[in-house]
């Protein structure tokens, strides 16, 4: 990302990352499936036969609470015939008209469908079981003008398993965080078009990362779902809901001084993205694995798509590996918008322990749960990163000649001297081409990879094998003293500099230039 930024440094007036969309859902874990609601109806003494006119008796009093609340506040509550509405835009609209920017908005109620349970009689065993269906239930959507995240809804299921759902903007967010700084931003719909202090908001944005959100949570449940500390109760104590993410938005915004600095590189960057990143880079910007030859890990059984889009915000490409997604487009004229979505978190790893055993940590998959959102964070802005990162190599300003001069003479490092390069030379020409593969951009590449890359497969002969190692190293060496490579800390790996990226994508593009297109551009 920084080389992104310094590449278009001239245009670029500052840049943000943080949560923009965040969809998180609260379960009461015993209700969650037929086997726990089961013990839970074996504790409150209500049999099967009665589970219809119990479970109906529940629903009105969590609905008639939830509408309480809106109606005590004078507040519209409003009936969609048409589940599909965009609900945020009413409740904006609703807020705009009443001059609402502290406390409730109105109240937006749908039937949409859900997971629930229903009581059937098995033929085979002549007894009730209670099993789960999906179903279509009332759905209350609280929308609120919070004091601290600005505009959010809480959805409540009135149907068991009572399931709750937050949703927070964090740029939504960011503004009240701003307005309490005292500092200035320009925005548009949902996005910061320019900021009076970027270095503070950037602050401000990751402290949103040290947030209690259980505790947030339960506040923004409790004021639209008021009955649930009173309608499920099991052993004198109020059945506490789970927290998780369902859906996460990572997005990172390079906000550009005007909309035409960002018309003159946007249309190289999408040609960039959609010509030059196959799926293995994909594969990386996202966190899977991918061997060295280049293919799909032998354990991947999903797909990598790739689909370019014209929305009325902009142009937006999006590469998809199963459920997550990176995805770039320009918003609101003048901000490059690079987005990471996670939907599906076990594709990455944190290093924790387990509920059990918390102190016993290891890799392990990404859960869902809150407790690793920080973690979440992290592995969507390196997403985000990598992508940059990679479309900083869709243009240089810089000329061959520029960028290749400091190669072609010769230079001191530690006290030894080495020779120039001769990049069109085909020997190295072979070794910049060997080190600056995409396979190696997020792990770097040993010794043994580039040895297999510029002679091909060991042989039998040992002695061979350590002379071509030695070769190899050597030839590192090399371009370690040009400022080309670097030593992965406490590993045997190396990774390419910003500059090395910079120069080797500049001479394959060289490279793979006619002499009528260099003719034609001189």
């Amino acid at each position: 990302m920084n080389e992104f930024v310094r590449r278009h440094a001239g245009c670029v007036t500052g840049c943000l990352s943080g949560f923009d969309r965040l969809l998180l859902r609260g379960t009461i874990r015993l209700l969650a499936n037929a086997a726990g609601l089961m013990r839970y109806l074996w504790a409150a003494r209500v049999l099967l036969k009665d589970f219809g006119e119990w479970s109906a008796a529940l629903t009105a009093q969590v609905r008639e609470a939830s509408e309480g609340v809106m109606r005590e506040a004078g507040r519209p509550v409003v009936y969609l015939n048409d589940p599909s509405a965009s609900k945020e835009d009413l409740a904006r609209e609703v807020a705009r008209r009443d001059g609402v920017e502290r406390g409730p908005v109105c109240l937006l109620s749908a039937v949409e469908p859900c997971w629930s349970f229903e009581v059937r009689r098995d033929r085979a065993s002549k007894r009730l079981v209670l099993e789960p269906r999906y179903r279509k239930c009332l759905h209350l959507y609280h929308y609120w003008a919070d004091e601290q995240v600005g505009l959010t809804h809480v959805r409540v299921q009135t149907w068991l398993p009572l399931g709750v759902r937050v949703c927070l903007n964090g740029r939504e967010w960011l503004c009240r965080q701003l307005d309490r700084e005292g500092i200035g931003y320009d925005r548009r719909e949902n996005c910061l078009v320019r900021v009076g202090d970027a270095r503070r908001a950037q602050a401000l944005l990751d402290a949103q990362l040290r947030t209690d959100w259980p505790a947030l949570l339960d506040r923004l449940a409790d004021r639209a779902h008021p009955a649930r500390a009173s309608t499920l109760v099991l052993e004198g104590r109020p059945l506490e809901h789970y927290w998780s993410a369902e859906q996460s938005e990572w997005a990172t915004d390079v906000m550009f001084k005007d909309a035409s600095s960002l018309r003159g590189v946007y249309p190289k960057l999408l040609r960039h993205g959609m010509t030059a990143l196959g799926c293995g880079d994909v594969m990386r910007f996202l966190g899977r694995k991918v061997p060295a030859h280049g293919g799909p890990n032998g354990h991947f059984g999903g797909e990598v798509v790739s689909d370019l889009r014209r929305r009325p915000e902009g142009v937006r490409l999006k590469h998809r590996v199963n459920g997550n997604s990176v995805k770039m487009y320009d918003k609101q004229g003048s901000v490059l918008r690079v987005e990471t979505t996670v939907n599906d978190p076990r594709q990455f790893k944190a290093y924790r322990g387990t509920e059990a055993k918390p102190h016993e940590r290891a890799w392990r998959p990404l859960r869902k749960g809150v407790a690793d959102l920080h973690r979440r964070a992290q592995v969507s802005q390196a997403s985000n990163e990598r992508y940059l990162a990679a479309l900083a190599q869709a243009q240089c300003p810089a000329t061959l000649a520029q960028e290749a001069a400091p190669l072609c003479r010769a230079v001191t490092h530690k006290g030894r001297r080495h020779r120039a390069l001769r990049p069109l030379h085909e020997p190295d020409t072979r070794l910049l081409k060997a080190v600056s593969d995409a396979r190696w951009s997020v792990n770097g590449f040993r010794n043994a990879d580039i040895r297999r890359e510029l002679f091909g497969p060991d042989t039998a002969d040992v002695s061979e094998n350590r002379r071509r190692g030695g070769r190899v190293t050597r030839r590192l060496a090399l371009l370690r003293a040009h400022g080309l490579v670097k030593r992965v800390p406490k590993t045997r790996r190396w990774l390419l500099t910003d500059n090395g990226r910079r120069i080797t994508a500049l001479l394959s593009a060289a490279q793979g230039a006619s002499a009528d297109k260099l003719l034609a551009a001189a």
